[in-house]
């Protein structure tokens, strides 16, 4: 069911599991991430990010070709914040991949939690051999998630990985049959649906802060998360029911 439409970004709920949320792209042929799909894409992960009942949640060549230094430094910073908007949906983000995710395709998989590919999927980062590089988050996101030399072998090369490698490097989290790539991802999202949303965000934030600085101060973070979430009925609610009985069976309320 359709909450929020864009003419090329759709925000969805999941029929069987209406507290998760999908982000559609609907471009064709390739879902290239224009100005307009950029701006669309920001504007789905903040309404997501926002609204309380979701619990778990390539660039334009063509657009791109004839503009100039000036014209590129503006366009660059809507394209990277519309991409940031979705690293920072405080909730559990999984990328499903079909076909190719190649350029700011990538770059969008990249600002996901998790991302679950098509068999025959195609992952890269060929910005080189147009003579740039990745501009929407490649050269940072990519070598915190597989390392800065497996990074570098994509994007200095801007060779296609196959789903296969992908799973071996890190790069995709599972691989399975394209039919079943959607399902997959939103089995995954609902595994996440009923446990405690503020701590899953708390361990989001810690997490993804942690990678941006040194450990003394990451640990700190972690600390205030740690210390902030026994003000939550969550905590209150996750604790007695252990004690009462046992792990895994307390139900949350996300408050």
């Amino acid at each position: 069911m359709d909450e929020a439409a864009g003419e090329f970004v759709r925000v969805e709920r999941d029929a069987d599991n209406p507290a998760v949320a999908v982000i559609r792209l609907d471009r064709p042929k390739m879902n290239a991430l224009n100005g307009q799909v950029q701006r669309e894409i920001g504007a789905a992960a903040e309404r997501i990010g926002a609204d309380d009942s979701v619990r778990a949640a390539g660039a334009d060549v063509k657009e791109m070709a004839e503009m100039g230094f000036a014209d590129m430094a503006a366009h660059s910073r809507v394209l990277q914040d519309s991409l940031t908007a979705v690293a920072r949906v405080p909730k559990p983000v999984i990328a499903a991949i079909t076909g190719f995710a190649l350029g700011g395709g990538l770059e969008l998989a990249l600002c996901a939690d998790f991302r679950v590919a098509a068999e025959d999927a195609r992952l890269g980062q060929p910005e080189i051999r147009l003579g740039v590089i990745p501009g929407a988050g490649g050269t940072q996101r990519l070598p915190r998630l597989i390392g800065p030399a497996r990074a570098k072998d994509l994007i200095f090369t801007g060779r296609q990985v196959a789903a296969e490698e992908a799973l071996a490097i890190g790069l995709a989290d599972a691989v399975v049959p394209a039919a079943e790539v959607y399902d997959h991802a939103v089995a995954m999202a609902a595994s996440y649906a009923n446990g405690p949303a503020l701590a899953l965000s708390a361990a989001k934030q810690a997490i993804d802060g942690g990678l941006e600085t040194d450990i003394a101060t990451g640990l700190e973070m972690e600390r205030m998360h740690f210390a902030g979430l026994f003000a939550t009925e969550d905590q209150k609610a996750g604790m007695r029911s252990f004690v009462e009985e046992g792990p895994g069976r307390a139900r949350f309320s996300g408050r």
